[in-house]
């Protein structure tokens, strides 16, 4: 703590309790006031503001007799356009990683029709399990064209986007793509993987993405429901004049 600061010392520790917070360190229990005065040297008063002011943003919630505990709030995807669930989780302050589970060259079989190829064709076949600080929150099975892609064997992929990788050591920019997403019901094993509680639903994913005229990917992912949402914003009133709509 910096005592001679303009900062006031609750705002200083707020700061640092959510970077910490962010790096998974609470995922048991928040430490108890005084637990934090005596590591932080501070008075209880500045203790309960940095707290109180945790709390207003969501990601602290006091039980009473049991203690504070760490809130995981749902991550926003905006659907206006394209986007990276590794910039999603990025953005948030949340440490980013991936455990890659599958990483190989594989025939392209059923994804060869996804991404015009033969399906005696290789294909380099990625499945990552995607986390957000110390949770699991999707999981990835990317197909992609073996020509294109195979440079990506040698790199480490257990953090950043993928389409950052494609475009530093594949030369391939993504340029367009479709996404379809539906609720689902996940297998146990699925589940499991993800530790979605039970009678949480999850999200499919299903995407197409291109580099020019080539189909670069085809990628099947299951989002957690109860830590993602997707928000569309509607157009604003200037906007919405321009629009057609059938009565």
């Amino acid at each position: 703590m910096n005592r001679s600061s303009l900062i006031p010392l609750w705002a200083q520790l707020a700061a640092d309790l959510q970077v910490r917070i962010g790096k998974g360190e609470f995922e048991d229990k928040f430490p108890t006031e005084e637990d934090i005065v005596q590591e932080y040297g501070v008075s209880r008063y500045t203790v309960r503001e940095s707290i109180r002011k945790i709390a207003e943003q969501g990601l602290l919630q006091r039980h009473q007799g049991r203690g504070t505990f760490v809130v995981h709030p749902r991550l926003e995807q905006p659907l206006a356009g394209f986007y990276s669930l590794a910039c999603t989780i990025l953005d948030t302050g949340v440490k980013e990683r991936s455990e890659v589970r599958v990483l190989e060259l594989r025939q392209a079989n059923i994804a060869g029709e996804r991404l015009g190829l033969d399906p005696n064709d290789e294909c380099l076949y990625i499945e990552r399990l995607r986390y957000a600080g110390n949770e699991p929150l999707a999981l990835d099975k990317s197909y992609l064209p073996a020509d294109m892609a195979a440079p990506l064997l040698e790199i480490d992929l257990t953090s950043g986007s993928l389409y950052d990788h494609l475009a530093k050591y594949c030369d391939t920019i993504i340029t367009e793509g479709l996404e379809r997403i539906r609720p689902i019901n996940p297998t146990l094993r699925d589940r499991d993987l993800l530790h979605l509680p039970q009678k949480e639903a999850a999200f499919s994913l299903e995407r197409i993405t291109k580099s020019s005229t080539r189909t670069v990917e085809w990628r099947s992912s299951i989002v957690r429901g109860d830590r993602y949402q997707f928000v569309v914003e509607w157009p604003t009133v200037s906007t919405r004049a321009k629009w057609q709509i059938p009565t």
